[in-house]
């Protein structure tokens, strides 16, 4: 008979000669015998050819030679559509708001006998400020998030999180740091708080540090403007809107390609460890609901987001003016930051108006580029304003000339495109990493890490640009 040391040796033995997969072996052929009980009983025929349709896509867009290409392929439509469908409106309600809004509001600040110094905060600061971010902001968001979330109820993104399972595996992170980066591109606060369904503190740690790689709803318009203004203009006639889609999409996937990088650099360095598995239980494909789904986006995604920009853009507004005519000896707090800072920038292949923007829009990503043209404006007396901030026209072609007249190249367009991918997170997203994290240092190296990332991947592109020049 067996002692008791003897019986525990044996059973450490046997357990360590089980394969590492068992749970997941045994958890697929549960699935895979359910699924041919389903097959065999069901006799009405609409439902068997309903069956076999889903599984016929999901053959599809589970196998790894046609699922990437597909996705690819979708998020590219998803952005020329916005792209293209946000030029018109967004030139409509710049109309309205920056052009005839700013001089019925000067009017009424004129006929009330306001101080001049009261018309510039308020009207040229901080109305124009948030008539920008409306502009700017609403058309893409309107036509983005209602589209990723039809996507969402067909179910289409749980096979994302599928395909990605094995690509995050590979690189020592977990499965569904997949569906928390598809959260992120909501809002990376959203993507933070969604990391919660993952068990592992390191790879949840893991997930938390990399969520800002995937391009929030605060960025989406500072990307979709660049390549609009400057990249699809390189491009021959009708082909202008097809170019900036496919120019973002680069941006975007990179982003994917840094969020891999980053968290196999932090799998094998300060965060070793073992990368575990889950499953996911596919739903089955149901029609989404177009007009429920166009509710629940623009009120739970769009309206929220934008209200959420317009509280912040009210008092940047204000700082933005601010800094513009409150001077140091000869020149604005704005000017001397800008001249102080333009060798440092030129290095990055940007300016120093895009590095003062950035600090400015440090509580949201969405002020970044009202506050970028604003500033232009305001530094360059450029055409479309009175020096006082005042933009009259949203087109493209008046901020090609405006941001020109700033000194922008094409250079400029595509370091900032990387920049406002590679660049510390908005505050909001900071205090949610520290309150799902308590960690100072976590924090600290969530904001730092992607900002050194981006200063050097737009140095090395600056200088590769420069030497084939």
């Amino acid at each position: 008979m067996n002692t008791p040391e003897e019986l525990i040796k044996k059973t450490a033995e046997l357990r360590w000669q089980l394969p590492q997969n068992l749970h997941d072996r045994i958890s697929e052929s549960i699935y895979g015998e359910a699924a041919r009980i389903a097959e065999r009983s069901i006799t009405r025929g609409g439902t068997g050819r309903r069956l076999a349709w889903q599984q016929n896509l999901d053959r599809l867009l589970t196998n790894p030679w046609s699922a990437f290409p597909i996705m690819i392929g979708v998020l590219g439509a998803i952005l020329w559509l916005t792209i293209v469908g946000a030029n018109i409106p967004s030139s409509i309600l710049a109309g309205l708001l920056v052009d005839k809004g700013h001089a019925l509001l000067s009017g009424w600040f004129i006929a009330a006998g306001a101080p001049e110094w009261l018309r510039g905060v308020c009207v040229d600061g901080m109305y124009l400020a948030t008539a920008w971010v409306v502009a700017v902001m609403l058309p893409p968001m309107a036509i983005f998030f209602p589209c990723f979330t039809l996507l969402e109820d067909f179910g289409f993104l749980p096979r994302v999180a599928f395909n990605l399972d094995r690509v995050f595996q590979k690189v020592g992170a977990h499965g569904k740091q997949a569906l928390t980066m598809a959260m992120g591109l909501g809002c990376n606060a959203a993507g933070v708080v969604a990391t919660r369904i993952i068990d592992s503190p390191r790879e949840r740690l893991i997930a938390i540090i990399t969520n800002n790689f995937s391009l929030c709803n605060g960025r989406w318009p500072t990307q979709i403007l660049m390549a609009g203004v400057f990249i699809g203009t390189l491009a021959p006639t009708g082909w202008g809107g097809s170019i900036a889609a496919l120019s973002v999409l680069v941006v975007a996937l990179l982003g994917f390609g840094f969020a891999l990088l980053t968290s196999w650099f932090l799998a094998r360095t300060v965060l070793r460890g073992e990368a575990t598995s889950f499953s996911l239980e596919l739903p089955p494909y149901r029609p989404p609901h177009f007009f429920k789904t166009l509710y629940t986006s623009l009120i739970d995604r769009t309206l929220i987001v934008l209200w959420r920009a317009v509280v912040f853009a009210l008092p940047a507004g204000a700082a933005i003016w601010l800094s513009a005519n409150v001077h140091l000896g000869d020149q604005s707090v704005a000017a001397w930051f800008v001249h102080a800072t333009d060798p440092l920038a030129w290095t990055m292949g940007l300016t120093g108006v895009i590095l003062l923007a950035y600090i400015v829009a440090i509580p949201a990503n969405e002020i970044v580029v009202p506050t970028i043209l604003m500033l232009t404006v305001l530094l360059t007396g450029a055409q479309g304003g009175a020096g006082t901030g005042v933009m009259f026209e949203a087109d493209n072609e008046t901020v090609h000339a405006i941001l020109t007249a700033g000194g922008w190249t094409t250079l400029t367009a595509v370091c900032l495109m990387l920049f406002s991918l590679c660049h510390n997170p908005c505050s909001t997203t900071l205090y949610t990493i520290y309150r799902e994290t308590r960690s100072v240092k976590w924090t600290i190296v969530s904001a730092l890490l992607p900002l050194v990332i981006g200063c050097v991947l737009c140095a090395i592109v600056a200088f590769i640009w420069r030497m084939l020049a």
